[in-house]
């Protein structure tokens, strides 16, 4: 497997990811005010995973660019 499909398949599981953090943060939200308490912590994973995916969305077009 090459580097490039290597960092395509860790962009489809980064989006995975990224879309269940979504969902987690939507969920809690449907949940306030009762679970105003774990905001910062969902937020958080949310704004990491979003963060991960951005730098390798970017490496990977940097990657097909290169080619």
């Amino acid at each position: 497997m090459s580097n490039l499909d290597e960092m395509a398949k860790k962009v489809r599981k980064l989006q995975l990811r990224a879309a269940i953090a979504k969902t987690n943060l939507r969920d809690l939200a449907e949940g306030l005010p009762v679970k105003w308490i774990e905001i910062e912590e969902v937020a958080e994973k949310t704004r990491a995973v979003y963060a991960e995916l951005d730098g390798a969305r970017r490496e990977l077009a940097k990657m097909k660019t290169l080619r």
